[in-house]
């Protein structure tokens, strides 16, 4: 009995000193492409985080994730920046699951400024900065890094019933480190910028998330350059292609691109997991 005794507190000491020291799990996370630049990450933990969230108009989001409510609880939102196509639905499924948007600084000012957002659920950071939202998940970090692209937000006015543009900040994208020690860089939209390199030496990331569709942001061959030259991830999902006819880049064109390379290339249909 009282081995047992000393072996059950044992075994609670080592899962304090594992919560105290942020000790790397064994649990993966599971991530879900739900199109164009939407992700559903689910960390180790069990924490949800929604990145771009164009759902319920994006022609590749699967039919059941339209419905907000069957993502499931969200409990954090990443925004790149104000377009349409990445923040049309971040404030509903912000006000639905009183999640807290994490997006440019400026950006956030005007979400609260206009009354889209309580000021709660809209904190302001901005590129370099680094938040650890979950206080009850040590080693889960998010940092703002550069992205290379433009950031506007269009509002219409409920007096008027008039669209009008506001500041969207500069955009950005992010590092997402995992409490299991795996770092995640969402590039967010961008064009090639030599930084890239930059943010893959200091961050080192494992696994991109590369907008490939092109006039908006990189296509394939610009896409292959930075991740064979510059970030050099063990793996790659490319994203942000395929919703309109401009976005005309394809995992394959990026894939031939890419050539022979270290990279694993993880092709995901919109509802389909990966897992790190």
């Amino acid at each position: 009995m009282k081995s047992t005794t000393i072996g059950q507190l044992l075994a609670v000491l080592l899962l304090l000193c594992a919560s105290t020291l942020g000790w790397t799990q064994t649990t993966k996370a599971e991530l879900m492409w739900l199109g164009q630049s939407a992700f559903r990450l689910t960390t180790p933990s069990g924490k949800v985080i929604v990145t771009d969230p164009w759902l319920r108009t994006n022609p590749r989001t699967p039919s059941q994730y339209k419905d907000l409510e069957k993502l499931g609880k969200v409990d954090l939102i990443l925004l790149s920046h104000g377009h349409f196509d990445h923040i049309a639905d971040a404030p509903a499924l912000a006000l639905l699951n009183k999640a807290r948007v994490i997006a440019p600084g400026d950006l956030n000012q005007t979400l609260t400024v206009l009354n889209v957002l309580p000021p709660e659920l809209a904190p302001r950071m901005n590129k370099s900065g680094t938040v650890t939202p979950f206080t009850d998940v040590p080693g889960f970090k998010v940092t703002e890094v550069h992205a290379e692209h433009s950031s506007l937000f269009v509002w219409k006015n409920p007096a008027t019933e008039k669209d009008e543009v506001h500041v969207g900040g500069e955009p950005v994208g992010f590092i997402i480190e995992l409490e299991n020690g795996v770092k995640i860089y969402f590039m967010g939209d961008t064009g090639l910028f030599t930084d890239m390199k930059f943010i893959a030496d200091y961050y080192k990331p494992d696994v991109l998330l590369i907008p490939i569709g092109g006039i908006f942001t990189m296509g394939p061959a610009d896409a292959a350059y930075a991740t064979r030259e510059w970030i050099r991830p063990k793996f790659a999902i490319p994203m942000h292609y395929g919703t309109n006819p401009l976005a005309k880049g394809t995992p394959i064109e990026y894939q031939r691109a890419l050539g022979e390379s270290a990279t694993k290339v993880m092709i995901l249909q919109p509802g389909e997991i990966a897992e790190f």
